[in-house]
């Protein structure tokens, strides 16, 4: 008798250490297409791209996500993220995000 009031004993404790792990909140984990699919785009119009280097100058208006007024700024981008079909000159949309002081451009769309 006395070893099943202490394995009960025993079993209750272990699963109120577990508890808290059960009941954690996993909404922080969202799927990167999600949050993709809420990012707001901003407008502007390509200055000077130059894939070889991995820089577009765009005139643009405000950035909403970076909390920037109206210029024309460099943003650096890795390769595929400005479609080929963007050139000098054209209008677009697009995300610009800041990293170590980089202002770095993670999405483009030519602009209808």
């Amino acid at each position: 008798m006395k070893q099943i009031v202490l394995r009960t004993a025993l079993a209750l404790a272990f699963a109120s250490l577990l508890q808290p792990v059960v009941a954690m909140d996993h909404s922080s984990h969202a799927a990167p297409v999600a949050k993709a699919a809420n990012q707001v785009l901003s407008e502007g119009k390509v200055r000077r791209l130059d894939r070889g280097a991995g820089s577009v100058t765009i005139t643009h208006g405000p950035i909403e996500n970076l909390g920037m007024g109206a210029m024309t700024m460099t943003f650096s981008f890795k390769q595929g993220v400005v479609p080929a079909s963007v050139k000098d000159g054209d209008q677009v949309r697009f995300r610009a995000e800041e990293k170590d002081s980089q202002y770095t451009v993670v999405r483009v769309v030519p602009a209808k």
